[in-house]
Parts: structure tokens; sequence; C-alpha cells
């Protein structure tokens, strides 16, 4: 039996220095704020963090900068996934021995490999591994939906995968992954906006950006929700959905850098391609902050 990963956790932003190096006592500094404000673990290497954008050496350090800084108080989840097998059997093999709980593993983008080839991709990069899996489903970025059929064959198959980042946006796709019969099998939110409704069926929290600014709030909203107090976790979660949504005023990281920025921590800006938040946008970001009782 499978523990879950937690209820909150945080796709974590990489910190940059003004030269664009990655900023490592910033990468330190940042996942125990994250901690400390209630996140029952971090997911460190994931389109949050710019994981395109960092070389190998870049990511072990990073994984095991949050490793030695928050591995005893909160779980730490490694994005090893990518469009190569081999690369992410390589990159978990690494995770491993750092000392991660677990690995994330994206659905190959770019190359849309059929439902056949995902289940093999999954199943192989496991099985290389005695760390429990989350599949990350999500489409918008790697043009390729993990199907429920899938998900459902590999998590009957595959004893380590244990759990899915749903970020199809699709309530009828959770519905089905719902159905799936293995107790130690967890649904995660893969969008702050979709955390109550996915709860309501049966889903175990959320990989959160929001939990960058608005963490406390989040796990109290969680936690109302789970102990049986809906209306109290649903007033909660109306005041955090202007603040779900200004974490996509632009395209992810830029919004939550600046975010962190604007709420007193500074995490750099972007690596280009991406690039730091217009103005406008900005001042649109503060003003929700501020009526969220953020800042």
């Amino acid at each position: 039996m499978h523990k879950s990963f937690g209820n909150l956790l945080t796709a974590m932003v990489t910190p940059f220095d003004k030269n664009l190096k990655v900023d490592y006592s910033k990468v330190r500094e940042l996942a125990r704020h994250l901690v400390d404000q209630g996140n029952d673990g971090l997911v460190v290497l994931g389109t949050t963090g710019e994981v395109p954008t960092l070389n190998f050496q870049e990511k072990l350090e990073i994984l095991r900068t949050v490793v030695n800084e928050v591995g005893e108080d909160a779980n730490v989840v490694a994005g090893t996934g990518s469009y190569s097998t081999e690369a992410s059997k390589k990159l978990t093999k690494e995770a491993e021995e750092i000392g991660v709980d677990g690995v994330m593993l994206v659905v190959p983008y770019y190359n849309k490999p059929p439902q056949y080839a995902l289940y093999n991709h999954f199943k192989e990069i496991a099985g290389s591994t005695e760390l429990p899996v989350m599949i990350y489903n999500v489409p918008s970025r790697t043009s390729r939906n993990m199907e429920p059929a899938t998900v459902k064959k590999l998590v009957e198959d595959v004893d380590n995968i244990i759990a899915i980042k749903e970020a199809s946006g699709d309530l009828g796709q959770v519905a089905q992954l719902s159905l799936i019969e293995r107790d130690d099998f967890y649904i995660y939110s893969g969008d702050d906006m979709l955390t109550l409704p996915i709860m309501s069926l049966g889903g175990e929290g959320v990989v959160s950006v929001a939990g960058h600014v608005a963490a406390s709030k989040i796990k109290e909203m969680i936690t109302l929700y789970k102990t049986g107090n809906p209306v109290q976790s649903r007033e909660i979660n109306k005041k955090l959905i202007p603040v779900y949504d200004a974490m996509f005023i632009d395209t992810n990281p830029i919004p939550v850098k600046e975010a962190l920025k604007i709420t007193g921590f500074e995490a750099g800006s972007p690596r280009p391609p991406l690039y730091k938040l217009k103005e406008e946008k900005r001042e649109k970001l503060a003003k929700v902050l501020k009526e969220a009782e953020l800042i």
C-alpha cells in the first residue's frame, strides 16, 4: 500500500540570479518557505520550474539542494520525464540516488506517441526505479492526451505507478479515472481552478502554482473539504479564484515569478524564450494579490 504524496504540493519555480544562472541559495530558501507555508510536498523540475531550459547538472544540483533542505519535512517529487524514454530513465535513476520521494513523468511532448506507446514508455521508466511514480497529463503542453483506459491499464499492471496529475481540464475524464479500483491510486488536479471539483470526484489534492503565494489558504480549503465542511471550503475557494486566474494572466511561470516578487520573494526573471511580465499585467496581478489579502 503506497501512501499519497500529500494533499497540497506546489510545482516549484526555479530561482535565477540577475545573470539567469540558477541561484541555489534561493532554491534552498524557497523550498523552506513553501514547506513552512503549509505545502505537504514540492514538485521540482516541472513546467513551472522551467525544466526545458535547465541542463542535466543543474537539474541534479537543484534536486540535491531541495532534498537537503526539506527532505525530512516534506515529500520531494522530481520531474524526470521528457520526450525521451532513455533520458527519462537516466534522470529518474539519478533522482532516486539523490533521495527524492517520488518522480513525476510527463506525457512525452512533441513526438505524440499513440496510446500503446505511452503505456510502454511509462511502464519501462517505472520498471527502472523503486520510487513511486506520478503520471502528468497536460495535453495543452504535450499535444497528446493520456486516455483513462491507458492509465487504468498502467495502474493495474505497474505497482509503483500510484498517482496522476490530471491537467486536461476534462472533468468527465477525471470521473473515468475515479473508477480505477486501487486504494493506493491518487488523482491530483493539475489546475488550481479545478481542485475542489476534482476532490468532489475523489481527488487527493492539487499540484499547485498558486501555492507559491497562497499555500496556507489552499491547505485550509482542502482540509475543510476533506473533514466534512464543504460549505466553508467553497467560500475560501471563491476568494481564491481570482488568484488562480491571475497565475495564468500570461504563460506559466511568468506570472507566478512576478507574484513571488510582489509578495516579497525574489526568484528572478524567467529564462528565455520566456520573459518577465509586462507592466500592465503586473499591475493587474498586484491588484488581485492585494484584494486577496496576500500582500
